[in-house]
């Protein structure tokens, strides 16, 4: 049992660390086009959604409802294309991730004996727990891709 936690750690690791890593580059605007719908969020949190105008090396113009607006550079703190809502699908992964991982490890860590009887009754129980934390986990997934972000000075 020990050693297929250590596993799943190991196999964690390098998830974790590419989740961390976001897109830091403002050349990552180039995949942008006008009329896409973007939100941008500056250092002082303050959100703009609308639609992507343009970019230059100092700015970025997005059209919203008051018409267009022009932010600074170093004012952005992140830019998400909107259009890329995928809830319903990281929900589904992270429901069948989970509950396939549960069943998995009940039904290696399950004795045979006892009140409950059989593998089968700890795979069936592993997988509804580990489907449920799946499904709370891929809620949590953010659904809308992240074109930029500064990175923290």
């Amino acid at each position: 049992m020990r050693k297929l936690l250590a596993e799943l750690c190991l196999f964690a690791i390098p998830m974790i660390s590419a989740a961390q890593s976001g897109p830091s580059s403002w050349a990552n605007l180039t995949t942008l086009h006008p009329g896409e719908k973007i939100q941008i969020v500056e250092t002082n949190s303050t959100r703009h959604s609308g639609t992507f105008e343009s970019f230059s090396e100092s700015s970025i113009s997005i059209r919203d409802s008051r018409g267009e607006a022009s932010i600074q550079r170093q004012d952005v703190k992140t830019v998400k294309l909107m259009e890329n809502g995928h809830r319903m699908r990281n929900l589904l992964i992270g429901t069948g991730v989970g509950a396939g991982a549960g069943a998995g490890i009940a039904a290696a860590a399950w004795e045979s004996h006892g009140y409950l009887r059989g593998k089968g009754t700890g795979a069936a129980l592993g997988a509804g727990l580990g489907g449920l934390a799946g499904l709370i986990a891929g809620t949590l997934i953010p659904s809308h891709e992240t074109i930029y972000r500064a990175s923290a000075h």
